[in-house]
């Protein structure tokens, strides 16, 4: 999955599958009851059916994650690795919490996002649609004479010069997030694009503190749980849902084969800020990595919330800039167009 997510289910009903089964778990209900419950609880046709496969599969003695391996294209590989691990330790209740209140998170960080966002989309829209409008008008009023001044410099006029330019702008608009959703379907492509962003000012702070939060929760997560650390590294580096971080996953699980130890083997990625590495190199030095990584989550989440914020605030006044910029020059079109009409109409007199 990505930043806000995912090809699968949905990260609201992920939390609220999860939280379901931790609740009837913790009451005694019987884990093939609890998933025939949950399952048909959930308004999501596809959770509905991969829930019968993996009652179906239950009924047939397999095991809850081998069951939920069947239906991979339903659940993260997260989620099915943790199960896993929880099964054999016997902590799959509390571990279903953890990954309800992971999904729950990321649902309010996307919430937050959109909300901050939305104004200027809209503002943005609407400055599209009044340009439409001054096309259209100003076409009729001239009549669509090629004679006539182009009051906007932009050689369109009337209903087919605004369906050109509505054209152009969701065109545009459109080609681009094809394009990015084309483009990051591998992992090379994601490797690439995430790699790229990640230097780009203010967004590339955000995409890393989101990435670290991520991986730091699910490395605690699947440590505490009882996870080796290779398998741990894999799955929390792919938890972050960035390219960059998930293409480390072999030079991360080769170095610590080799004997290094995290802080080294964290640092050569060139992945994580100095201060987490210290944090990891203490923890190390403790013995304490997954429980210092579980204190600090709380502050990287917060880190990560007031990048998301600095990062919607400039995408924001980007987007007022490319509206007055509009304006601007809507305004300026058409004064340098009538005062030549005037002058025009004052050497003809």
């Amino acid at each position: 999955m990505g930043v806000f997510g995912g090809s699968q289910l949905s990260w609201n009903t992920l939390a609220i599958f999860n939280r379901s089964l931790s609740t009837m778990l913790h009451s005694g209900v019987n884990i093939l009851k609890a998933f025939q419950v949950a399952g048909a609880q959930s308004l999501d046709p596809k959770l509905q059916r991969a829930s019968k496969a993996i009652v179906d599969d239950l009924k047939k003695g397999s095991q809850v994650a081998e069951a939920m391996r069947d239906q991979a294209e339903s659940f993260p590989d997260l989620m099915i690795d943790l199960v896993d691990v929880a099964e054999q330790t016997g902590s799959l209740p509390e571990v279903l919490v953890a990954l309800a209140n992971h999904y729950d998170n990321l649902v309010r960080l996307r919430r937050s996002f959109l909300g901050a966002i939305a104004w200027p989309i809209f503002q943005l829209l609407a400055a599209i649609l009044i340009v439409a409008g001054l096309i259209l008008i100003l076409g009729w009023i001239a009549g669509n004479k090629a004679d006539q001044p182009d009051m906007l410099g932009m050689g369109l006029r009337g209903p087919t010069g605004a369906m050109i330019w509505l054209g152009c702008c969701f065109g545009t608009a459109i080609a681009l997030f094809v394009g990015y959703k084309m483009l990051t379907r591998g992992l090379s492509g994601q490797t690439f694009v995430h790699s790229l962003l990640l230097r780009v000012p203010v967004v590339g702070g955000c995409l890393r503190s989101f990435a670290v939060a991520r991986f730091s929760w699910a490395f605690a997560l699947t440590q505490q749980s009882g996870m080796s650390i290779e398998p741990s590294l894999e799955a929390s580096l792919k938890a972050t849902g960035n390219g960059a971080f998930a293409a480390s996953i072999p030079q991360t699980v080769a170095m610590v084969r080799e004997g290094e130890d995290l802080t080294t083997t964290l640092n050569a990625t060139g992945l994580y800020p100095r201060e987490y590495l210290e944090l990891v190199r203490v923890g190390e030095t403790t013995g304490t990595v997954p429980e210092a990584l579980e204190r600090i989550s709380p502050q990287l989440e917060d880190q990560a919330r007031r990048s998301l914020s600095a990062m919607t605030a400039v995408l924001a006044w980007l987007i007022w800039a490319l509206v007055a910029a509009m304006i601007i020059f809507i305004i300026f079109r058409v004064f340098m167009n009538y005062v030549a009409l005037l002058n025009d109409l004052s050497r003809g007199i």
